[in-house]
C-alpha cells in the first residue's frame, strides 16, 4: 500500500464519518493496521529501497566511517534480496579507500566483498537459491550470462561484470546500454557488504552448507575463492608440489586448500617466525626465503606456485622461477599497487616455466570450495569486530598495517542496524 493510497482512504473516510454509525471509525482503524502489518511483513522480506551501511566519503580520510544511506538497484528478474550477517574485510577494501588503485568512482562509498546472510526475496526467474537459505557473496555481483566466458563458467571473466562495489549498473540486467538511475536521477553504483542488506544476480549468490561457521565463511567468499580457484585449475592434488609464497590472508588460504586437495605443500616466506603457524595449516615443509642462496637447493621442484605476497618491481622474481619443474607455472593472485619486477626473457627458458594470473573464481569453484571447506573441516585463522564506525576504522586500519592473523570478519550487524538474521524461517 503506497502513502498515496493510505491518505486517499484515510480522506474518504473523513468525509463519510458523520453519517456513519459510531464503529465506523473502530473497523477503520482495524483496517488500516492490518495494511501496516502487512507493509510490515513486506518489508522485512525486501531489500528497502535505501540500504544502510558505513561508508566513506574519500581516499584522504580512508578509515572515517560513517553510517549513511544510499539508493538499492532496481529489482530484477534474477535477483536476490539478502539481510546480511557478517562481512569479511579484504586487502582489496583498503586498496580502494586508500586511492591505492585510483579515485573513488563515486562516494559515499560502502565497500566489502565478503558477505554472509540470509535470502529473504528471489527474483521471478530465480531457481539457485530460495528465501531462508544462508548464502555468501563475494566480489561479483552480475554478469551478462551469454558471453563465451559465462557460457563456459568463466563468468569471473566477463567484459562486463558488475564488481561487488564502485562498479555502475546498466538497465536489463546489464544487457542495456541505458544506465540505471535512482528516483533522483543519480546513477546507480553497486555497494558492498559493510551495510544491512545486499541485492544480487543469483549467479554469484552461494549456499553456505551447514558445518560451516558464517565468521570462517566470509572470507572465503573473495580470500578463499581468489586461492582455491587457481590452485584447482593447476591440477592440484596428490603427487603435486606446491608451494605457497606469502603467509598472510591469501596465503593462509592457500596452504589449507592445498592441503585439503593432497598435494604435497611447502611454504615460502621471508619470515622465519611463521613456521610454526605455516606447519599447523598444513605445510610439509617451510622455507625462509631470507636465507642467502635459498633457491639453488630448491632448482626445477615446483609444480606451481601460487603468489600471495605483494610482488613489486623490487621482488626478486627470477629466484622463484628458478626453482619450477619444467613447464611450471608461477600464479599471482595479488594486485599490489606498486609497478611488477622486471624480466629477461632468459628468466623463462632454463625451465620453460611460465607465469600467470587469475581473478577471484567462477560459481561451480565458489560451491565446490565450501563443500570441501565442510568436509574437510576446512577452518582459517579469523578475528571478529563489531561492524561500527569505530569498528570498521579499526578493522581497515589492521589489515592496511598485516596487524591481522590471519582475516577480519566484521560481525554485529543485527545490534548495528537494527536487522533480523534467523535461518530457521
Amino acid at each position: 500500500m503506497t502513502g498515496e493510497n493510505h491518505n486517499q482512504d484515510f480522506l474518504e473516510y473523513r468525509k463519510l464519518l458523520a453519517s456513519r454509525p459510531p464503529h465506523t471509525e473502530a473497523l477503520y482503524k482495524a483496517k488500516t493496521r492490518r495494511q501496516s502489518e502487512t507493509l510490515a511483513a513486506e518489508m522485512s522480506t525486501s531489500v528497502p529501497e535505501n540500504i544502510e551501511g558505513f561508508t566513506i566519503s574519500s581516499t584522504t580520510n580512508w578509515s572515517h566511517f560513517s553510517k549513511s544511506k544510499f539508493p538499492a538497484k532496481t529489482f530484477e528478474d534474477h535477483d536476490v534480496d539478502i539481510v546480511n550477517e557478517c562481512c569479511g574485510v579484504c586487502g582489496s577494501d583498503v586498496h580502494t579507500i586508500t586511492g591505492g588503485w585510483g579515485e573513488l568512482a563515486t562516494a559515499p562509498l560502502c565497500v566489502g566483498h565478503e558477505i554472509i546472510g540470509k535470502v529473504l526475496r528471489v527474483g521471478s526467474k530465480v531457481t539457485l537459491v530460495k528465501p531462508g537459505d544462508r548464502v555468501g557473496v563475494g566480489a561479483q555481483v552480475q554478469s551478462c550470462m551469454q558471453c563465451p566466458q559465462c557460457k563456459s563458467d568463466n563468468e569471473n571473466y566477463c567484459p562486463t561484470k558488475v564488481d561487488t562495489y564502485m562498479a555502475p549498473y546498466n538497465e536489463d540486467e546489464g544487457h542495456s546500454d541505458k544506465p540505471m538511475k535512482d528516483s533522483k536521477g543519480n546513477r546507480i553504483f553497486s555497494q558492498g557488504g559493510f551495510s544491512s542488506h545486499s541485492r544480487v544476480h543469483e549467479q554469484f549468490v552461494f549456499k553456505v552448507p551447514d558445518g560451516l561457521e558464517s565468521t570462517d565463511a566470509a572470507p572465503m567468499m573473495c580470500a578463499g575463492l581468489t586461492t582455491y580457484s587457481p590452485l584447482v585449475r593447476a591440477g592440484t592434488g596428490p603427487g603435486k608440489k606446491v608451494a605457497i609464497l606469502g603467509i598472510g590472508g591469501l596465503g593462509h588460504f592457500g596452504l589449507l586448500w592445498a592441503k585439503a586437495l593432497g598435494a604435497e605443500v611447502w611454504a615460502l616466506s621471508h619470515s622465519p617466525s611463521k613456521k610454526d603457524t605455516a606447519i599447523q595449516l598444513g605445510a610439509h615443509h617451510f622455507v625462509s626465503t631470507n636465507e642467502k642462496d635459498w633457491a639453488k637447493p630448491l632448482a626445477f621442484t615446483f609444480d606451481f606456485i601460487l603468489n600471495c605476497a605483494d610482488m613489486t618491481n623490487e621482488f626478486d622474481l627470477a629466484s622463484y622461477m628458478s626453482t619450477l619443474a619444467v613447464n611450471g607455472e608461477f600464479h599471482n593472485v595479488g594486485l599490489p599497487d606498486k609497478p611488477l619486477p622486471r624480466l629477461m626473457a632468459q628468466d623463462f627458458v632454463a625451465n620453460g616455466c611460465k607465469i600467470g594470473a587469475s581473478h577471484i573464481g567462477s560459481r561451480k569453484e565458489a560451491q565446490a570450495m565450501l563443500q570441501l571447506a565442510a568436509e574437510k573441516k576446512v577452518k582459517p585463522m579469523i578475528e571478529t569486530i563489531d561492524i561500527s564506525e569505530e569498528g570498521c576504522k579499526r578493522a581497515v586500519e589492521k589489515v592496511k598495517v598485516n596487524d591481522v592473523r590471519y582475516r577480519v570478519t566484521l560481525t554485529g550487524f543485527e545490534k548495528a542496524f537494527g536487522t533480523t538474521v534467523d535461518y530457521k524461517g
